[in-house]
């Protein structure tokens, strides 16, 4: 640990004591630290023939790390500000390349593994609040302690993660704590808008009520599939995402469902125009143009069984006709799974979870992927299609009173990057995460 990481990690533990008699009512300020490393490792696979794109069949080993530290401030009544810089280095597998359903959620697709520090979130709120019903508000991460009504509207301006306010689940969406596959995260078809390290910029409004929410987003994309600069032509260029959350309890045990729909608009390719062009070794970047669009929807379910046993399903889709731009290379995704707690064993804070993942690709992808074409993360040089099916399990250790955490998993992927000419292959992950 560097001497800088360990002098903010201090600062972070004399600010939130000093601020913690504040917490009772309205907390004016806070400030939370989180730290992730991910090493997996995949024994060696089958794999009839390998392209530029393609997960290695040898025995190889990856290690992942974040570092977040996150600040809030109450500005004035309804407003508020964060602002989370970020540290990420490592890599995934095989450079982050060669399975749609990537089995590490914390891995970004950069070309360095050295350690970058930039600004994750930056972004103001301002909430109108009606009505006397209140929800109170615990000090988190992005969230300052204090009462809210179950009655608002609020908007939000500046760069966060569409995964902050979107296609949420109480069992299937962080992997800093919960599943670490890329298709259990978010729903694996919601091309999501975000630069390279998983960000964008943009507007966000959202309607709460007691027992639903609608949430709106406008958003910015990159110049590039997967890229970093963003496209200042916003007429032609930009990503807009709706969801409607209706919240329940079904004999005490609550649930939720969510309705996700969205449409990205800008210069992006066609794998049919692009096999037009050359029906061997397709490149799908050379047919670029504004006015091309890809649009989806996602549907997204939990609910609790008991007290300690809760149970999720997703399904998603988009029309697969242009280049994927954003999350990955996923066209059709279904997951379903459940966690329990450990309570019944005596550890209230540990955790098991058991996945189970199907993703696909439209017809147009598939032919271009058949032909030798390649996408941003796969692309064997050919393609014996069948649909990319794995399944996830883990078990999460509280290892010192919810502040430190360590998760073996265990993912088994067949058909990686839709080839049924490679693999089954089998990774092996351990986790460890801190938090205050």
């Amino acid at each position: 640990m560097t001497k800088t990481l360990q002098t903010l990690i201090l600062l972070v533990f004399i600010v939130n004591a000093a601020i913690a008699q504040d917490t009772v009512k309205q907390q004016r300020f806070n400030f939370h630290f989180q730290q992730t490393v991910i090493t997996q490792s995949k024994t060696g696979f089958s794999a009839d023939y390998s392209g530029t794109n393609s997960l290695s069949p040898l025995k190889e080993s990856a290690t992942s790390l974040t570092t977040t530290l996150f600040g809030g401030a109450r500005l004035w009544k309804g407003a508020q500000a964060f602002f989370n810089p970020e540290m990420s280095g490592g890599a995934g597998l095989s450079k982050t390349l060669g399975v749609a359903g990537f089995p590490n959620g914390e891995t970004f697709r950069v070309g360095a593994a050295e350690p970058k520090i930039y600004i994750a979130r930056l972004y103001l709120t301002q909430n109108f609040e009606w009505g006397k019903d209140k929800d109170t508000l615990t000090d988190d991460q992005n969230q300052l302690a204090g009462l809210k009504s179950k009655r608002y509207f609020s908007l939000t301006a500046g760069k966060f993660g569409m995964a902050d306010y979107f296609d949420g689940n109480s069992f299937s969406h962080d992997p800093r704590t919960q599943f670490m596959n890329w298709s259990l995260m978010s729903n694996g078809a919601w091309d999501y808008p975000a630069n390279t390290r998983g960000y964008v910029i943009g507007l966000y409004a959202e309607l709460g009520q007691p027992t639903w929410t609608l949430r709106f987003a406008y958003t910015m994309i990159t110049t590039t599939a997967n890229g970093a600069i963003w496209d200042e032509r916003i007429g032609k260029a930009n990503s807009q995402t709706l969801e409607y959350e209706k919240r329940y309890a079904i004999n005490g045990n609550k649930g939720a469902f969510r309705i996700l729909g969205f449409a990205n608009n800008g210069k992006m390719g066609d794998y049919r125009a692009a096999l037009a062009l050359s029906p061997t070794n397709p490149v799908v970047d050379t047919t670029q143009q504004y006015g091309r669009h890809k649009f989806g929807f996602g549907i997204n379910a939990e609910q609790n069984l008991s007290k300690d046993f809760g149970v999720f399903a997703k399904a998603s889709y988009n029309d697969g006709k242009t280049e994927t731009w954003f999350f990955t290379e996923i066209d059709r995704s279904i997951s379903f799974g459940g966690v329990l707690n450990g309570r019944s064993w005596k550890r209230k804070n540990d955790e098991i979870g058991l996945a189970f993942v199907g993703n696909g690709i439209s017809q147009p992808h598939r032919d271009y992927l058949a032909a030798g074409g390649y996408g941003f993360i796969i692309g064997d040089g050919k393609l014996n299609y069948g649909t990319e099916m794995l399944a996830e399990f883990y078990y999460k250790l509280d290892a010192f009173q919810q502040k430190f955490f360590i998760t073996p998993d265990y993912q088994f992927i067949i058909n990686p990057a839709y080839n049924k000419d490679r693999g089954p292959v089998n990774v092996f992950s351990i986790r460890a995460h801190i938090e205050f």
